[in-house]
């Protein structure tokens, strides 16, 4: 089995190490992650500037670009046959919710999808930021279990994992995106030269945390695992807006 992993926090992250680490107990793992963090970069493609493509000394490789430049770039250019698998993480904090919709880390997953692999995103959902483990444990039984019972089609998954113990864990649910509010404020500032400058504010609390959403398994101890699709049209209002337009 061939494994393509890729991140959106760099190529020297441990959440990357652990989950290649794990995943090598199985598979041929190739790394090929952005050079520098690249979080918040979503679905974006560089189209402006060429691309390089380098390896460090523990073999992985490196690519000044976003996540989904990496993963692209593997499997169009630099991979002499299409991965097995797509896997994107192991990400440091939660992408519930409406955080998918910036993601990089489920943007590296998607484009591999969107290439024809099944892929799947991983993140640590927690402050701590300590389990890094327990998250990549998790990922390897989810590639066993599919090994094992492959699902009828290519999938592109979001997995968030509780930063806890593995032992703390209390199973795993398919669950819904749920939602946040509205995010906090930008936040104004000056920069040592004197000039006002923006940081974008924190993201806000969850707004349907409700049973059955990927908040409500991750407060409950659960690991999250939410299927994604990449079809953004609004079915229930075509016929509503052929109306509108027809008048």
């Amino acid at each position: 089995m061939r494994i393509l992993l890729s991140n959106d926090d760099g190529y020297f992250a441990p959440g990357l190490a652990a989950l290649a680490n794990a995943l090598s107990a199985i598979a041929t793992v190739v790394v090929v992650a952005p050079e520098r963090d690249r979080s918040g970069a979503s679905n974006s493609l560089t189209l402006d500037r060429p691309l390089t493509l380098r390896e460090a000394h523990n073999g992985y490789f490196y690519v000044n670009g976003t996540p989904t430049d990496c993963v692209h770039l593997a499997v169009t250019g630099m991979l002499d046959a299409l991965p097995d698998m797509v896997i994107s993480g192991i990400n440091h904090g939660a992408n519930m919710g409406d955080d998918t919709v910036y993601s990089g880390t489920v943007a590296a997953a998607t484009e591999g999808f969107l290439l024809g692999v099944p892929s799947i995103a991983v993140s640590l959902a927690g402050g701590g930021r300590e389990h890094f483990d327990t998250a990549a444990q998790v990922t390897l039984e989810l590639v066993q279990r599919l090994l094992r019972a492959p699902l009828q089609s290519p999938m592109l998954l979001n997995v968030n994992v509780p930063d806890l113990p593995m032992a703390e864990l209390r199973g795993m649910r398919h669950t819904r995106l749920g939602r946040r509010h509205k995010a906090e404020p930008v936040i104004r500032t000056l920069n040592p030269r004197g000039q006002t400058v923006y940081w974008v504010g924190a993201a806000g609390p969850a707004q349907d945390a409700s049973e059955g959403t990927d908040f409500h398994a991750i407060a409950n101890g659960l690991v999250s695992v939410t299927p994604l699709q990449i079809d953004l049209t609004w079915y229930e209002r075509l016929d509503e807006l052929g109306g509108w337009l027809a008048r």
